[in-house]
């Protein structure tokens, strides 16, 4: 039974997929185009809440009955910041549309009236039939027919889909093989074709191909995805079934989930508290606005006229001035919400971004490997994390595989060499033992493997070479005349060319069988089925058959296997258990290997059921896992392998400065327990003097009563070790409540108990039990337990349980997060952490691709957030608080005026001024702050790790830090203003002239106000550059000439403008008073700055 919503595709019958109207080839990823691009954008601007409230201001501008201010001193702020971010997003787009016209574009061959036409990829129609060539891309997701390979097969690489470079094989069915290239045939293909509606799922394609009265299965392994390039085949048929916007790269291509920091949440917050300040500011003109008007300012009717629209009567006159005025506040106090603060913050951000990306100290050269920025919004929240977790395999180790040791029927071989015991006197007798067909990296050390495998006596170990021969999906390649193997996993590839090495070579497969050179002697199995490994299964199986005989072989993880063996298998799986623990325990990567014959008949039952569930379409995947489960049973155990994974370079000593830095570390590995626990003691994210607690249990009340034994066990040895008594043994346990810093024991330690005794607290569980552990039921009992801890591992866990930890961690415990892993498993818990950190490694660029960062090595994890994180949050915060604290100085001195001008809403400033401000005077400064401040070396920032505890703590940026800013200017407003009005009250210059008229003192408030707020934003800075001092000085010295320039006779003469400030220029800077009040007031406020730095 099929679905109604699924695709049918005729090949060969243009008229009738035309008219299922089937999405065409061609792609747009725009977001505008030249008609919709201004109205579209302004619309997207005037969303976000300080653009609207510019717009709003703005119209009041333009009503004369409530503005003091030319409407230009707003309206040239908002273009210049809606102009800014339009030119970024335009300049984006055109990249975008750029991008889609080059694909668009490029060419390809189409079959049409039997012949080969070269089009346009936008020509594509889903069921046209396409020939791609070697080297070539896929331009659609298309089904293969038949390739220039006899078998039916090629090799594609998907580096522009997930960044894996490693070739994979697809396969045409057999049904199509024999079509080969022939025209004539391709022609006459009536094929139909159903398939699932379009969707995003890369490693999932179902479907059936309908043919001469036959249904065949069409899988993952039949279809080629756009972008997919074809490698070592010279041409591939194939017949397309997604075009265009349905492929499922385009599927893909959305925008991901938008990440805001710690300090974002806090400026929205600020921000709408300055929106509620403002309201009372405004609130309070008005009300003085109106009390003067009735008390003072009717009694002036006479000379100074009510406008027509105010009511003669005196009470109702003056409520009506005290609303106008109100609005008008509303325009003339607007600067305290400061309308450049964002694009101001982008552009810092962009900045600092790149300083990761120049970063030649993470270089990593043997990749050719630089660290990246992949998002400029997330930078000061790498300075302050407070929870890392990662990967174990290729994250923190190199993920290069090396085949060290095996169990075959209970009986251990291999060693590894290691400095500290006697396994260096055996290498160097045996000289790393030859084999005849050995890869460079391969060295083994074990002769007694060797001597077996060349008497040809013992029949398991030849079983057990020869299943790691044939189970796998690993690929061949020819380079130089020799045979390179490519396998989808690191773990393959070592198994495979251990099997070579030991003389059981993997030379070739086609659809339906594998060859394989035992010695010297070539052998060829029928490849009857693979069964998929996925991280449910934690398996994979080939069943094969030789000389009549069919033969299921598995391998996987030790749990899962050891589940599917025949009971008589119970005394070697004793045996190999004991080796498991074994070689885990020195840190080895395990898996096991069994083997089944199978009955002929049985089987063909058995393939027959596969056949009808991979051909139907629904419950497709489920219906194949039942049938799986059904022949992966009562096997017999062939032993056990152990893969040598070694840490990377530098992460013991990187673990060990990110814990200085308060930063906790949990891992989270699909490895046995013994394999991590022996990994965390190698990186120091263990140390023996830690109390370490394993749950490896699986029932739901097996796991509440490990915690709550862990609980009493925690709190007894708190209570002993730091000698206090905890009342409430029912509160959630925190080490802040308990008034101890988890960080620095030996502060709170009895002092008769020796401190080295005691370093934290360790867990370590197992997936089984985390399902249980991350239930509703007990998730909020193991959070309290697991942030107690110093460390924490989970092992054997799937990427949604690497998912699930990193949420409760970031939605009950409010920290910061990061994750960080390599591989497509991790990918889930780098796009839910509030900053996802990729390495790009042995298993592709998945991760890259999903993170907000990208580094070569665990180890620059380090830098990056001691010395970049750290920087980038102390440049923000003082950048904020610079920023806000200008504007409440600025702001508040109109308030103060409003007392002398009866609340009338008029300007102390010039028009001229108030736009200038925050766009020339004031803001170049803070932004060269914000882009260059370093407070203390790279290299102090790495070696003084605590120094990085500001960011974890909000110390430098928060709301009692806001409100010391706004006190600041507030305090910095009322000395300039009252300072520099009793000064030029007072004052009589030498002439006999007084300075006492509006203009001068405007002025002369104005430069007071540029001088010292530039001033203590150079007394903020530590990182003083020659860059940063030609800005300063230039900045203070471009007030200086605008308004010589805007203030001159000579301007207004030339546009015969009346301009009440012409001439004030010279007057004030002639004058003894304007010098004396400029210095009295900036000794006033700087000195005692200077004192505090």
């Amino acid at each position: 039974m099929f679905l109604a919503a699924n695709r049918i595709i005729k090949a060969n019958d243009p008229i009738y997929n035309e008219s299922k109207k089937f999405s065409k080839n061609r792609i747009s990823t725009t977001k505008y185009n030249i008609i919709t691009f201004l109205p579209k954008n302004l619309f997207e601007q005037f969303t976000r809440l300080a653009n609207a409230f510019f717009l709003f201001l703005l119209i009041l501008l333009f009503i004369p009955q409530i503005s003091s201010l030319q409407p230009i001193t707003t309206l040239l702020s908002l273009i210049f910041v809606l102009a800014i971010t339009a030119i970024k997003d335009g300049v984006d787009d055109f990249a975008r549309y750029r991008s889609d016209r080059q694909v668009n574009n490029r060419h390809c061959n189409i079959l049409i009236n039997k012949e080969l036409l070269r089009k346009y990829w936008r020509e594509i129609k889903v069921g046209d039939i396409i020939r791609i060539n070697n080297n070539d891309f896929t331009p659609a997701d298309m089904i293969l027919i038949s390739t220039s390979e006899p078998n039916g097969l090629c090799l594609i690489e998907t580096a522009d889909l997930d960044g894996e470079t490693n070739l994979k094989p697809r396969e045409a069915l057999e049904v199509t093989v024999n079509i080969q290239d022939d025209l004539e045939k391709l022609s006459k293909f009536d094929a139909e074709i159903e398939c699932e509606p379009p969707n995003n799922n890369f490693l999932r394609f179902e479907g059936t191909l309908k043919w001469n009265r036959q249904i065949y299965s069409l899988k993952n392994d039949n279809f080629l995805l756009r972008g997919t390039r074809l490698r070592n085949t010279e041409w591939a048929f194939g017949i397309v079934c997604y075009a265009g916007p349905d492929t499922k790269l385009m599927q893909n291509s959305n925008t991901p989930k938008f990440k805001r920091t710690k300090i974002d949440n806090w400026l929205n917050k600020i921000i709408l508290g300055i929106f509620v300040f403002l309201f009372l500011m405004c609130s309070i003109m008005a009300i003085g606005c109106g009390f003067w008007e009735y008390n003072v300012g009717s009694k002036f009717r006479m000379y100074l006229s009510w406008e027509s629209y105010i009511s003669s009567n005196s009470r109702t006159g003056a409520i009506q001035m005290g609303l106008l005025v109100f609005f008008s506040y509303v325009i003339l106090l607007n600067t305290v919400v400061p309308i450049s603060l964002y694009i101001s913050i982008e552009f810092i951000r962009l900045f600092q971004s790149k300083w990761i990306d120049w970063d030649n100290s993470m270089y990593y050269e043997p990749d050719n490997t630089q660290a990246q920025a992949r998002t400029a919004s997330l930078n000061e929240e790498l300075g302050q994390i407070e929870y890392i977790f990662s990967d174990k395999t290729g994250t923190l180790t190199q993920n290069i595989m090396t085949f060290k040791k095996c169990s075959i029927r209970g009986k251990l071989y291999g060693d590894i060499p290691n400095e500290n015991d006697d396994n260096n006197r055996i290498a160097n007798e045996l000289q790393a033992i030859k084999f005849i067909e050995q890869d460079n990296n391969f060295v083994w050390y074990d002769k007694t493997l060797i001597d077996t495998i060349d008497k040809n006596e013992d029949n398991d170990v030849n079983h057990f070479f020869t299943h790691l021969a044939l189970c796998h999906t690993v690929v061949t390649e020819e380079q130089d005349d020799k045979i390179i193997y490519q396998a989808q996993s690191p773990d393959e590839n070592a198994l495979v060319t251990a099997a070579r090495s030991f003389g059981f070579a993997f030379v070739n497969r086609t659809q339906s069988s594998i060859t394989v050179r035992f010695r010297n002697k070539i052998e060829t199995f029928d490849l009857l089925n693979i069964l998929d490994f996925n991280n449910y299964r934690k398996r994979m199986s080939v069943i094969v058959r030789k000389h009549g005989q069919i033969i299921l072989y598995c391998k996987g993880a030790d749990s899962v296997i050891q589940e599917r063996l025949d009971p008589s298998e119970k005394n070697i799986m004793t045996l190999t258990h004991d080796h498991l623990h074994k070689v885990a325990s020195e840190g080895l990567r395990t898996l096991c290997l069994a083997w089944k014959e199978l009955n002929a008949n049985d089987y063909e039952k058995w393939a027959k059921k596969l056949k009808r569930a991979t051909t139907s379409m629904q419950r497709r995947e489920e219906q194949i896992d039942e049938l799986y489960e059904e022949i992966e049973k009562n096997m017999k155990l062939l032993g056990m392998t152990a893969i040598e994974d070694k840490l990377q370079d530098g992460v013991p000593q990187c673990i060990e400065r990110l814990t200085e830095a308060e930063i906790k570390i949990w891992m989270l590995t699909g490895d046995k327990i013994e394999t991590a626990e022996n990994i965390g003691f190698s990186c120091r994210l263990l140390t023996d003097n830690m109390i370490i607690k394993r749950i490896d249990v699986e029932t739901e009340e097996d796991v509440m009563n490990e915690l709550n034994r862990f609980r009493i066990e925690l709190i007894e040895k708190i209570q002993q070790s730091f000698n206090i008594h905890i009342d409430d043994q029912n509160k959630r346990l925190n080490w802040k409540n308990l008034s101890i810093d988890e960080h620095k024991f030996t502060q709170h330690t009895n002092k008769q108990i020796n401190s080295d005794d005691f370093q934290g607290f360790s867990l370590l569980i197992t997936g089984h039990a985390l399902i249980h552990a991350l239930s509703d039921k007990l998730k909020m009992k193991f959070l309290e337990l697991a942030t107690m801890c110093k460390a924490v591992i989970c092992c054997r866990v799937t990427p949604l349980q690497k998912s699930q930890v990193v949420e409760l961690i970031m939605k009950h415990d409010k920290m910061i997060v990061l994750a960080i892993g390599d591989g497509a498993n991790d990918v889930s818990m780098i796009q839910k952490a509030h900053v996802g950190i990729g390495i790009s490694g042995q298993e592709g660029r998945q991760a890259v691709l999903a993170s907000d960062y990208s580094i070569g090595q665990f180890r620059y994890l380090e830098r990056l957030l001691l010395v970049h994180g750290r920087w980038s949050y102390i440049r923000i915060s003082k950048f904020l608080r610079y920023f806000f604290y200008k504007n409440f100085a600025f702001t508040f001195c109109q308030f103060w005026f409003a007392l002398y001008c009866g609340f009338s809403a008029q300007t102390i400033f010039d028009a001229f001024f108030v736009t200038c401000y925050n766009i020339f005077f004031t803001t170049c400064p803070v932004v060269v702050l914000g882009c260059l401040e370093q407070d203390i070396s790279a290299n102090h920032s790495i070696t003084k790790p605590h120094l990085y505890i500001v960011g974890q703590k909000d110390k430098l940026f928060n709301r009692k830090v806001f409100v010391e800013c706004a006190l600041h200017g507030f305090i910095s407003s009322c000395i300039i203003f009252f300072f520099s009005y009793l000064c030029i009250l007072s004052s009589t210059e030498s002439s006999g002239v007084t300075l006492t008229d509006f203009q001068t003192f405007g002025f002369m408030v104005a430069t007071i106000l540029v001088i010292v707020v530039n001033i203590e934003n150079a007394l903020e800075m530590w990182y003083w550059t020659g860059i940063y001092i030609f800005i300063l000085l230039g900045t203070i010295a471009l007030h200086f000439l605008l308004h010589f320039i805007m203030y001159s006779t000579i301007l207004r003469i030339t546009f015969k403008i009346n301009y009440p400030y012409v001439g004030i220029f010279q007057v004030a800077l002639k004058s003894g008073t304007f010098w004396f009040t400029l210095l009295l007031i900036c000794a006033i406020l700087l000195l005692p700055v200077v004192g505090r730095e």
